[in-house]
């Protein structure tokens, strides 16, 4: 039975309404907005993001749209788009969802270009940004919850590369006003723009997929502006012809209801993780478990004395691209369990500075990952709403401490608050942006419900000044 999801697709994304966003999602997806720009104005700092600008640079003959950081520079919009987005990816401190993806890199940097290319008479509203926003969000979201498959740890594609295209797709389609049967074809070209494998985590080119997927959703919808088509019905589940459930092999897609009768976005329910520190989301689990025992051990040796420690035994879930006995470079380290607990242990915090050459080079540290022992029970399962991470240092006097964490700080069931999530965003920004522009940014995404024109979002970020 076909049921034509594709169809139900686009009239949602060209049916959905400001009025049908709840405080609650207003609120949150504000929060998601934020902190997007926050970890893009930091990642504009890193090696990654300064090559894909030197390569973006060769092509911007049209050059309207700003780049994070990078003061006076301007490329054309989805160039824009994809170095931005490589910017939010390239620390790995970008939000996490569930099922499990990065939704705002994927579909933020899209529309800040989209609403630089755009004419003065045609500029979107602050809140019609922010209903483009939640529409790529809900995209992103439905995708995901078609299958069971993408509710565990990936293991085959990276996901904001597969759904995070079409989440860009949807929202620049929103943002620009396509028509119905635009909408349906900018998905469909979107599917064949989308996927990357997931062997391309804890490298330079993983930020690559989160670029990608911005700016190859925002080129599908202008590629529909102008009167591209793709297949109806790829979102549909066709046994012997692959569509989308080319991506995910437990594929089950359901009619989306139209906005404003009976459908709540997700957002309203389910709430997103934000990171601390720049790593994998499985990490947090881990360097809390971590800090936890070495609370314990503190109080116990009266200092940390890696000295006492015969072993390190970490249970966590099984997860191939996140168990990284030695990691060499920060890519990998920011994807090693055993260097996030190992330096969460020794210096008492895991943040910007832990990711250094220098600091993955260190004796002590080398010498602390010599003591882990993995451990894989078969309760920890690799899924951002189920798992749990715990460490256990097994002592020279036969003693043992233990730390665990269920629910980390800023996990979904355990939001940062307010005042953390600011204090992020204020670090972050601090990189590349005198603190007067900063506390504009947090203005202006604050109210931006009342913004006349969403492009002033942007009017910081050509301007900046170390």
């Amino acid at each position: 039975l076909w049921i034509k999801g594709y169809n139900f697709f686009a009239s949602f994304i060209q049916a959905a309404r400001p009025e049908h966003l709840s405080q609650t999602v207003r609120q949150r997806s504000k929060r998601m907005i934020l902190d997007s720009i926050g970890v893009g104005l930091v990642g504009s700092t890193t090696p990654v993001f300064d090559i894909a600008l030197r390569y973006c640079r060769l092509y911007s003959s049209v050059a309207v749209s700003s780049v994070y950081g990078k003061p006076g520079v301007k490329l054309s919009p989805t160039l824009a788009a994809f170095t931005n987005g490589v910017a939010t990816h390239s620390m790995d401190f970008d939000d996490t969802w569930h099922p499990a993806t990065h939704p705002s890199g994927a579909v933020l940097p899209a529309l800040l270009a989209a609403s630089q290319m755009l004419p003065p008479s045609t500029k979107p509203s602050g809140l019609e940004f922010l209903l483009a926003f939640n529409v790529g969000l809900e995209v992103q979201g439905r995708l995901m919850h078609f299958s069971t498959e993408a509710h565990d740890i990936p293991k085959r594609f990276h996901p904001p590369s597969v759904v995070g295209t079409l989440g860009s797709a949807a929202a620049a389609a929103k943002l620009l006003s396509l028509s119905s049967a635009q909408c349906c074809h900018a998905l469909g070209i979107a599917a064949s723009l989308a996927g990357a494998p997931m062997a391309n985590a804890a490298t330079q080119a993983k930020p690559l997929h989160v670029g990608n997927a911005t700016r190859l959703g925002l080129e599908a919808a202008l590629l529909a502006a102008r009167g591209m088509e793709a297949n109806p019905l790829i979102l549909d589940d066709i046994p012997g012809c692959s569509g989308f459930s080319a991506f995910y092999t437990i594929y089950h897609p359901k009619p989306l209801s139209a906005p404003g009768e009976h459908h709540e976005f997700l957002l309203e329910k389910q709430d997103i993780a934000f990171k601390r520190f720049p790593a994998h989301l499985g990490m947090h689990w881990v360097v809390d478990a971590a800090l936890s025992v070495r609370n314990l051990f503190v109080n116990y040796a009266g200092s940390f004395s890696p000295s006492l420690i015969r072993s390190i035994v970490l249970r966590i879930p099984v997860s191939k691209y996140i168990n990284r006995p030695f990691p060499s470079s920060e890519h990998q380290a920011r994807h090693s369990f055993q260097f996030n607990a190992c330096a969460a242990l020794l210096d008492g915090e895991v943040g910007l500075g832990s990711f250094s050459e220098s600091s993955i080079q260190r004796q002590e540290l080398r010498e602390l990952l010599d003591k882990v022992v993995v451990e894989h029970p078969e309760d920890n399962v690799a899924n951002f709403d189920k798992m749990y991470g715990e460490v256990a240092l097994l002592l020279h006097s036969g003693d043992v401490l233990t730390g665990k964490c269920d629910t980390f700080y800023g996990h979904w069931r355990k939001p940062l608050s307010k005042e953390s999530l600011l204090k992020k965003f204020r670090s972050n920004a601090s990189h590349v942006l005198p603190e007067e522009k900063i506390e504009a940014i947090i203005t202006l995404v604050d109210n931006l419900e009342n913004l006349s024109d969403s492009s002033q979002l942007t009017s910081t970020f050509p301007h900046m000044e170390h």
